[in-house]
């Protein structure tokens, strides 16, 4: 049996049950491209009769400007659908015989090239890292080099001297005992420029300011030609590498191969599990319809690097807090490739309450939104770098985080309709309503569907959509920053704690809350005596009781902790 590692983790998995939960075949492939044609057809459809509703009601010029950010949300949302439901259709067109292969009978090294296992740490909890430097121990590949790349800052007090100094020293004897190399460096750059530190390092630039514990075996002929990196949450299974290298071998022009990240602490932790259930919804069918598209990008952790790829492109990006898909994006430039390998490989830590999610999902949302400033103007520049469908997905990618402007737009509309009569959500709501609900009819169920055939069930589904909805007021923040250029600072997300939040912390969503519970009192005060227009009333009520259920959720996220 496997097993998850971490004190959080109790759950565990065959190697069958493993494989069979991530099976990358799909029953059914044409049926699902039928529909997923259907699905966009129904689409443009709504956006085009959407946008002539716009046009052609009376509005006054401030409900012209409410109507027109309505709609400008729902184009976000309607393009962002677009682009999954192309992902499905390239994933059901792709050849399943060979989905199957990739995953069933993935191929064996002929050769065994150095392969270098790093993780770069900053004051992470000493279990923490003893698990992953065990699993990185127990690696079955027979020439790897494993390395701790401690980038704990000792030059700042973030502790008592006394305190740092015994972390510092658990640190030396964790890898000591283990005989894992240490790596520190004065700090510069984060985790990117601590990689790129090291890789300089192993190039045999050495700075005085590099420090250097050979604590592992120093046997070396030749310099590793693959990086694999983890977070140092991340805990591989022992066969992780052998099939990275084969695959990496086998395909010179291959820059890197990502590989999924599942939490391991979700049994008891709703936060933990709404994350995962979230991370799920990425890393299958959009995960697969980038790669399938020569348009995967790193997620950080979980893959493995060729490094003559990185020395090609200057190392890893150190201008961004998500120097992974910065990376990415030089990779693609210079012409190399990238590939999504769905196979549960390594089990980690997800964020155990709101503060560390929140986090964790603005560094995200900063980084990736701050990118989207060079991607537009990489494209402005010269389109032809990439291809079109490259763009695209960069493009949707890119401008992700801006989904937090966008739920706050859909959660103020109709409040604002049923207090101040503003109609910005229906012009005609009987020709309104032909149109939207075959598109969330026909939506919905491709969504809930495919999912399904990857062993996720609609309540499933639901939280990590529940969790991200209410992450709206972070994404903002982050993505204002980000367009205007903002760096920000890197940080980790934070372990082994379920702290609630204050509720002042949660002012947002709650004010959000309340109102739309009380624009949902008033709408059915103006239909006892107003009676008119009923069916506007009636659809806003519809929307602000939905968007109460989503955002009355904070509370039960921020205890996050459930009983054992």
């Amino acid at each position: 049996m496997l097993m998850g590692f971490g004190e959080n983790c109790s759950i565990s998995f065959s190697r069958e049950e493993i494989m069979d939960i991530k099976l990358l075949r799909i029953h059914g492939a044409g049926w699902i491209g039928v529909t997923s044609v259907a699905t966009m057809l129904m689409i443009f459809t709504y956006l085009i009769g959407r946008t002539a509703l716009f046009f052609i009601a009376p509005y006054a010029w401030y409900e012209k400007i409410v109507a027109a950010l309505l709609l400008l949300a729902e184009f976000f949302i309607l393009i962002h659908g677009f682009g999954y439901f192309l992902n499905i259709l390239h994933v059901s067109t792709h050849s399943a015989t060979e989905k199957d292969v990739q995953v069933r009978d993935l191929p064996m090294p002929q050769t065994y090239p150095p392969v270098a296992i790093i993780v770069s740490s900053y004051k992470e909890p000493l279990n923490v890292v003893r698990d992953t430097l065990t699993c990185f121990y127990n690696l079955t590949y027979p020439n790897k080099h494993l390395y701790f790349l401690d980038d704990t800052r000792y030059d700042t007090a973030w502790d008592t001297p006394e305190n740092m100094a015994e972390y510092r020293s658990q640190i030396d004897q964790l890898c000591q005992d283990i005989g894992i190399h240490l790596f520190r460096r004065k700090w510069r750059g984060a985790k990117a420029g601590m990689i790129n530190d090291f890789l300089d390092f192993v190039d045999g630039n050495v700075r005085d300011d590099f420090y250097f514990h050979p604590f592992g075996p120093m046997k070396k002929t030749e310099k590793e030609k693959y990086i694999i990196v983890f977070d140092a949450d991340m805990n591989p299974f022992p066969d992780f590498v052998e099939p990275l290298v084969a695959i990496m071998e086998n395909q010179p022009r291959l820059a890197f191969i990502q590989t999924p990240q599942y939490y391991s602490n979700f049994e008891f932790n709703r936060v933990a599990r709404a994350s995962g259930l979230q991370q799920a919804i990425f890393y299958e069918y959009i995960c697969e319809g980038k790669s399938l598209q020569d348009a995967m990008f790193c997620c950080g952790t979980n893959v493995m690097f060729r490094r003559e790829a990185l020395d090609a492109v200057g190392g890893f990006d150190e201008s961004s807090v998500t120097e992974d898909f910065a990376t990415s994006l030089k990779f693609h430039v210079a012409g190399w490739s990238s590939q999504y390998l769905n196979r549960v490989c390594t089990f980690g830590m997800g964020p155990e309450d709101l503060g560390g999610y929140f986090k964790q999902q603005f560094r995200w949302a900063l980084g990736t939104v701050g990118l989207f400033r060079t991607i537009i103007g990489d494209f402005i520049r010269d389109t032809s770098i990439l291809s079109a469908m490259k763009w695209w997905e960069y493009f949707l990618s890119g401008s992700h985080y801006f989904v937090g402007w966008v739920f706050m737009i859909m959660v103020y509309c109709p409040i604002l309709y049923l207090f101040g009569d503003v109609p910005s959500y229906f012009a005609r709501p009987e020709i309104y309503f032909l149109l939207f609900v075959p598109y969330m009819v026909l939506s919905l169920s491709m969504f809930v569907s495919t999912m399904h055939q990857r062993r996720y069930s609609l309540m499933e589904l639901g939280q990590g959509i529940l969790l991200n909805a209410i992450c709206f007021p972070i994404f903002m923040k982050a993505s204002l920053l980000g367009i205007l250029g903002v760096k920000g600072t890197f940080g980790i997300t934070p372990k082994g704690q379920s702290r609630a939040l204050p509720l002042w912390g949660l002012w947002p969503q709650l004010t959000s809350a309340f109102l739309c519970f009380s624009a949902l009192v008033w709408g059915a005060h103006r239909l006892y005596f107003e009676r008119e227009p009923v069916g506007a009333i009636v659809m806003n009520m519809l929307w602000c009781t939905y968007h109460f259920i989503i955002l009355s959720m904070t509370l039960y996220f921020n205890h996050p902790q459930e009983d054992s």
